[in-house]
């Protein structure tokens, strides 16, 4: 069975650290943090990368790139060259602004929906690739600039939201890794109650 690669997409440098836009980032690092990993940076694949058993015999290969988000189809293209692993088998997870906060959707086709590093990976790997969206919505203020929301660090009660969000975040994603895209769709993908 090929091996997986998980990349987390997100902006290198410590300004960027708590960005709605680097969810993508610290749930790679707590996944990295419950499988006992540890990060090297590669040069080479301009990425952070940690390598793992997800599961008995199934091993992952976790990256974050530090390309800057609207590259970041060109390191992941890199590595999933290098360790030959297809589209099918990659996993990107990442923020999503259509998505409330504290849900994840998981897809495998899609337009990039306005994300400039999943623009990226379409352009770089073409379509197939496993979505893994953690919702960061609605834009408050409506009016405010998408760059700008995305750029921002949640509210104080947004963060304990995610924070508290971040185990079923980890459950999603390991079901994503053992059992596929099909299965995890069935079980996360559900609408969110009316409040």
């Amino acid at each position: 069975m090929s091996s997986l690669l998980v990349v987390g997409l997100g902006n290198p440098g410590r300004e960027y650290d708590g960005t709605r836009h680097n969810v993508g980032f610290a749930v790679l690092d707590a996944l990295a943090r419950a499988l006992g990993l540890a990060w090297e940076r590669s040069r080479r694949f301009e990425a952070d990368l940690a390598r793992g058993e997800i599961a008995p015999g199934r091993t992952a290969l976790l990256a974050k790139p530090l390309t800057f988000m609207n590259e970041s189809g060109r390191a992941v293209q890199s590595l999933a060259s290098f360790h030959r692993v297809p589209p099918a088998n990659t996993i990107a997870v990442y923020d999503d602004l259509n998505i409330a906060l504290s849900f994840v959707k998981v897809s495998v086709t899609g337009s990039a929906g306005g994300h400039n590093g999943v623009a990226s990976l379409l352009a770089h790997l073409g379509d197939g690739f496993i979505r893994y969206r953690i919702g960061i919505g609605p834009k408050e203020p409506p009016e405010i600039d998408m760059a700008d929301f995305v750029l921002g660090c949640f509210t104080s009660d947004q963060q304990k939201i995610f924070n508290q969000q971040l185990d079923h975040y980890l459950t999603g994603l390991r079901l994503v890794l053992t059992d596929g895209a099909d299965r995890a769709m069935n079980l996360l993908n559900r609408r969110p109650t009316a409040q």
